[in-house]
């Protein structure tokens, strides 16, 4: 599947705090710089708010970040009908659970009952990774590796690109060994370390951008969404978010 400018999306963490102190001109704002697609955080806490707003700006958010390992899937699944979210990706589980196999398939239980349950409703579960996944090997491979081996079909990953250099792999490699579960990727840019503050605009940093676009958009690849993302970083947040949204839709074009 070759991506193209209409998988563009952004993360909302990256503007997270504009986004808490007005909501309406943030959502205004990424329209004006020609985004389509959000990638809603917190899904359960903030669907209500922002459902009327995307609609109001002409944006869907087919992908969103929501706890679904240990939480409420009912409260997901209510939050995703709001925003008609369709990928509910669980961000982050605890470092801890990711040093044994048997850990790792406990992951992997939780997820896939997830899923079954959210199938009905319409919605793929996720998950997503930093580095710590992909650094910590169990039995000689990532631990996400590990994790995808016990996933059921149903449930997708998305990989966040830069968090996979940090820790340590070739991201045209993990992306060929996961395959087609990959339906989303976060695309970010900075100086590869875990210092979030020196991220920034992608396409400018010391990533090898070119070559991550490559594997994402390869003949084999079902990647549907190119999620723009900054954690941090020292330079202006939107001057940031503006260089990435034209340098991405530079590279897809």
């Amino acid at each position: 599947m070759t991506l193209d400018t209409s998988a563009i999306s952004v993360q909302l963490y990256t503007v997270r705090q504009a986004l808490a102190a007005d909501p309406d001109a943030t959502l205004a704002r990424l329209a004006a710089i020609g985004f389509r697609k959000v990638e809603p955080f917190g899904l359960t806490q903030s669907a209500g708010d922002l459902a009327p707003l995307l609609t109001k700006h002409g944006l869907s958010a087919p992908s969103a970040h929501a706890g679904v390992v240990g939480a409420d899937l009912d409260a997901v699944l209510a939050a995703a009908q709001l925003t008609g979210t369709s990928l509910v990706i669980d961000p982050h589980v605890d470092r801890a659970r990711w040093r044994t196999v048997e850990d790792i398939a406990g992951i992997a239980a939780q997820l896939n009952a997830a899923a079954e349950r959210a199938a009905d409703a319409g919605v793929t579960i996720g998950y997503h990774n930093h580095e710590f996944e992909l650094e910590i090997e169990v039995g000689g491979r990532p631990a996400l590796e590990v994790l995808a081996d016990h996933l059921s079909e149903g449930v997708a990953l998305e990989i966040d690109t830069y968090w996979a250099v940090v820790g340590g792999v070739q991201v045209s490699d993990l992306m060929s060994r996961l395959g087609s579960r990959v339906k989303a990727v976060h695309l970010k840019d900075g100086d590869g370390s875990r210092d979030d503050s020196k991220q920034v605009a992608f396409g400018t940093g010391d990533v090898d951008v070119d070559a991550i676009l490559a594997a994402v958009g390869g003949d084999e690849s079902q990647v549907e969404l190119g999620v723009i993302e900054l954690d941090d970083t020292t330079g202006d947040m939107w001057a940031a978010v503006e260089t990435s949204y034209a340098n991405l839709v530079k590279a897809l074009s």
